[in-house]
């Protein structure tokens, strides 16, 4: 697993930091809760869309959920 945090992580009230892993194409979640999302078969553009979103919760609801392989890791 070849898995890359943010350093420098977006500010939101429910995603604490956000990662890609480009091995399997994972955008990975870390919710402010510590639960640790995964989304399938994102791609790379796709994640650096979110990550420089203005709002990065909303970007993840509006562009991944439902549309990506969602699991918990």
């Amino acid at each position: 697993m070849a898995v890359a945090w943010m350093q420098n992580p977006p500010f939101s009230e429910a995603v604490s930091n956000l990662g890609y892993d480009t091995e399997t194409q994972e955008m990975l979640v870390r919710w402010s809760d510590g639960k640790v999302s995964a989304y399938a078969g994102v791609q790379p553009e796709k994640f650096d869309e979110i990550s420089r979103a203005p709002s990065v919760g909303s970007a993840i609801h509006s562009e991944i959920k439902g549309k990506h392989q969602h699991r918990y890791r």
